[in-house]
């Protein structure tokens, strides 16, 4: 039976049946799952220990092949090959891994009273605006500096807005 899955205050999550999205169907569902255990195969010790049997192995055959150039293109295209899949095997993932360290922000967010939900999917905005947002927090970190706790606050505003009635500008 698969698991409910509920968001912070315990309201499922649309569009999410448990188990079912998980193991997928079809082609997608099979490329998920290879590369799921090829993603984990490689980054073992029996993988290392294996990749340099091989390479051990190609050193040792050079003496009978005499070093020819067909010896060097036997390594050169098996570590090419090998290096091309890695490519896509390591971004996917750390895709997957960004994705669920996203998810996993967005609901402590969610669910802690007070905090900003502007910074919920805060990955989609452009470069631009995430620089504006974090200039802001630089505001705010410069403002918690100069107060005696920092956990008076959450957002920028409310940071401001504090600041100015404890420490009113002086008329000069």
């Amino acid at each position: 039976m698969p698991r409910r899955v509920t968001g912070a205050r315990g309201a499922a999550l649309p569009g999410f049946a448990g188990g079912a999205v998980a193991r997928g169907r079809g082609v997608a569902g099979s490329a998920e799952r290879l590369s799921r255990v090829v993603t984990h195969a490689a980054g073992s010790s029996a993988a290392f220990a294996a990749a340099l049997a091989l390479v051990i192995g190609w050193l040792a055959t050079g003496p009978l092949f005499h070093f020819s150039d067909t010896w060097q293109l036997v390594i050169n295209t098996t570590t090419t090959i090998v290096t091309f899949l890695m490519v896509f095997l390591i971004q996917r993932a750390q895709n997957k891994d960004a994705r669920a360290m996203e998810t996993k922000l967005n609901e402590l967010i969610a669910a802690m009273e007070g905090a900003s939900n502007r910074l919920i999917d805060i990955e989609s905005l452009s470069e631009h605006e995430l620089d504006t947002l974090h200039g802001h927090f630089r505001r705010l970190a410069a403002l918690a500096h100069q107060d005696d706790s920092i956990t008076r606050s959450h957002s920028v505003e409310e940071a401001e807005s504090r600041h100015r009635s404890k420490h009113p500008r002086r008329a000069s």
